[in-house]
C-alpha cells in the first residue's frame, strides 16, 4: 500500500510579518484523523482555530489570496483523504463560537460550533419548540447550516432566519434564508463565506413534552443506527422517491467490507471504520456501493458525506469504479 503524504512545507514563515497578532491556535501538519468521526485522514498543512470572530476576520484579511482555505466543523459528516490537505484548514472551536442568545418571541442566535444535540437540549429547557429534530443529527450547527441538515420531516431551512459569517476578504456579512439558496442537503451561499452564527425562529412549547420527544428520538436513533461506531453518519442522499438504505440493501451490500471499512449491518446507509480503515478503503467501498446500486436498480446515489483532500499516490478512487478518477468536489473557502 502506498503511504499517505506525511508532511507539507511549513507556511508560517511566509506570514511572519503578521501571524504574531493572531490569538487563536495554529498547528502545522495537524493530523485530520484526530478531528473527524471516522478517525481517518492525512495532515492539514496549517490548522487554525480562531479565538473569536474578530480573530478569524483578521486572519482571513491578511492571508495571501493564493492560499487555499477549507472549513471543517465537528467532523461528523466528513472524509479526509489519505494524502491530506494543502493550504489552511479552519475549525471554529466551541469556546468562542457556541454562545446562545435569546432574542425574544422564540427567536435565538446560536454560534456555529455548538453541537446540534446541545442546541436541541437548550431549546427544550427554554420551552422553545421546533428544534427537537436536531437531537437526531450528529455534528454542529455550522455543518447543519452548510448542508441543510434535517431528519424526521424537518430541515434546517425550515427554522433558519439568517446566517452571519466572514468572507474570504475578512468582511462580516449576514444573509437571509432566501439568500442561502437552500435545497435538499445543500446550500448556495457565497463561495468562501465562513459561518459564525445564525438566527433561528421557533415557537412555544412545553419543556417536559419537548424533553420526552427527544428521548423518544434518541431511542429510535440508537436502535436503528450505529451511533457507537466510527462513522460519518448518513453516507448517501436519498434519491427522489427512494430510500438509499433500501436500494443498498436490495443491491446486496449490507455488511459489504473492503479492508477495514464496512457497510453497517444495522443501517446500510452508514459506512464504518472497523478500526484500521484508510480513507481509500472507505471511499472505494462507497463507490462500490454506488456501482452495485446502479447496476441493480438503475438509480445513481449521490454522496452526502463530504470528501476532501488528495489521494495517496497510487491509491486513487474512480467514480462508480468505471469513470474518471474522482476529483475533489467539496466547496471550500477560497
Amino acid at each position: 500500500m502506498a503511504e499517505a503524504v506525511s508532511t507539507y512545507p511549513d507556511l508560517l514563515p511566509r506570514f511572519s510579518d503578521w501571524i504574531g497578532q493572531v490569538r487563536g491556535k495554529l498547528r502545522v501538519n495537524q493530523s485530520m484523523a484526530d478531528v473527524t468521526w471516522f478517525r481517518i485522514g492525512g495532515p492539514a498543512q496549517l490548522f487554525f482555530m480562531p479565538a473569536d470572530e474578530a480573530d478569524l476576520a483578521f486572519f482571513l484579511s491578511h492571508l495571501p489570496k493564493d492560499i487555499r482555505v477549507r472549513v471543517v466543523g465537528l467532523g461528523s459528516n466528513l472524509l479526509i483523504r489519505d494524502g491530506g490537505l494543502e493550504g489552511v484548514v479552519i475549525r471554529l472551536p466551541v469556546k468562542g463560537f457556541s454562545a446562545i442568545e435569546l432574542l425574544g418571541d422564540n427567536r435565538v442566535r446560536v454560534g456555529v460550533a455548538l453541537p446540534d444535540v446541545r442546541f436541541a437540549q437548550a431549546m427544550a429547557r427554554e420551552g422553545i419548540d421546533g428544534f427537537t429534530f436536531y437531537r437526531g443529527i450528529p455534528g454542529g450547527i455550522g455543518g447543519a447550516l452548510y448542508m441543510n441538515a434535517g431528519c424526521y420531516g424537518t430541515e434546517t431551512r425550515d427554522r433558519m432566519v439568517s446566517v452571519r459569517g466572514i468572507t474570504r476578504q475578512g468582511e462580516v456579512i449576514e444573509l437571509t434564508n432566501a439568500e442561502m439558496g437552500y435545497s435538499y442537503r445543500r446550500s448556495r451561499g457565497p463561495e468562501g463565506m465562513i459561518f459564525t452564527s445564525a438566527v433561528y425562529q421557533g415557537h412555544p412549547g412545553d419543556p417536559d413534552e419537548l424533553q420526552s420527544r427527544m428521548q423518544n428520538l434518541t431511542r429510535t436513533r440508537e436502535s436503528s443506527q450505529p451511533v457507537k461506531h466510527k462513522t460519518g453518519g448518513s453516507t448517501f442522499k436519498n434519491p427522489e422517491g427512494h430510500s438509499s438504505w433500501k436500494l443498498i440493501d436490495a443491491a446486496g451490500c449490507r455488511g459489504l467490507q473492503i479492508g477495514q471499512a464496512q457497510v453497517s449491518e444495522q443501517h446500510c446507509n452508514f459506512l464504518l471504520n472497523l478500526g484500521g480503515a484508510s480513507a481509500h478503503d472507505v471511499e472505494l467501498l462507497g463507490e462500490t456501493v454506488r456501482h452495485r446500486v446502479r447496476e441493480n436498480s438503475g438509480v445513481e446515489l449521490d454522496w452526502e458525506i463530504r470528501r476532501m483532500g488528495h489521494f495517496a499516490p497510487g491509491r486513487e478512487v474512480k467514480e462508480f469504479l468505471d469513470g474518471d478518477v474522482f476529483a475533489e468536489k467539496a466547496p471550500d473557502a477560497g
